[in-house]
């Protein structure tokens, strides 16, 4: 009998199966884009994505980490990291092993195969407000006021009298 080969794991973290969307951005080239997750850890993650990103770019993920990691509620960050790995669809290292049912795959493993996997070792955190669920056109653009503004309240606009309108004389 033949034993498999021991590997020896070099994650600090668990890893989570999560599949998760995710917002990603380049931050030397400013190129932004979708794509969800593989597997999460505090520490990391693996995702898959259609975004030209390459090893050793310093990238930033929007994603609302899942309480597991967070050890606490679910909660929007955003992460900043480095990409340690890209995998290309037809490179098969990283794929799953064939399953029993593999004629029934996800909409995310479909999608997979044709996106680039990246391996991003995260740096650090910063923890975002809730986005409230109203219409798009009603939402806060943060980026037009700057960071220390206060909200103020709406003040009404001041009353001034409506103007007369002449009654026709009524013969």
């Amino acid at each position: 009998m033949t034993t498999p080969p021991v590997g020896v794991e070099r994650r600090i973290g668990q890893r989570f199966a999560f599949n998760l969307p995710v917002f990603l951005r380049d931050v030397t080239t400013a190129l932004e884009g979708p794509g969800f997750t593989q597997d999460l850890s505090s520490r990391g993650a693996f995702l898959f994505t259609d975004l030209a990103l390459s090893e050793g770019a310093e990238i930033e993920l929007t994603l609302k980490m899942p309480s597991e990691i967070t050890l606490g509620e679910n909660m929007r960050v955003r992460c900043r990291g480095r990409v340690l790995r890209i995998v290309r669809p037809a490179d098969t290292s990283r794929k799953p092993a064939p399953s029993a049912d593999s004629a029934t795959k996800s909409d995310e493993s479909k999608a997979a195969e044709t996106k680039i996997g990246v391996a991003v070792c995260l740096n650090g955190y910063e923890y975002l407000p809730e986005v409230e669920d109203s219409p798009a056109g009603f939402r806060r653009i943060s980026a037009l006021h700057s960071p220390n503004e206060t909200e103020r309240p709406a003040t009404p606009a001041p009353a001034t009298p409506a103007p007369a309108i002449p009654r026709a004389a009524a013969r």
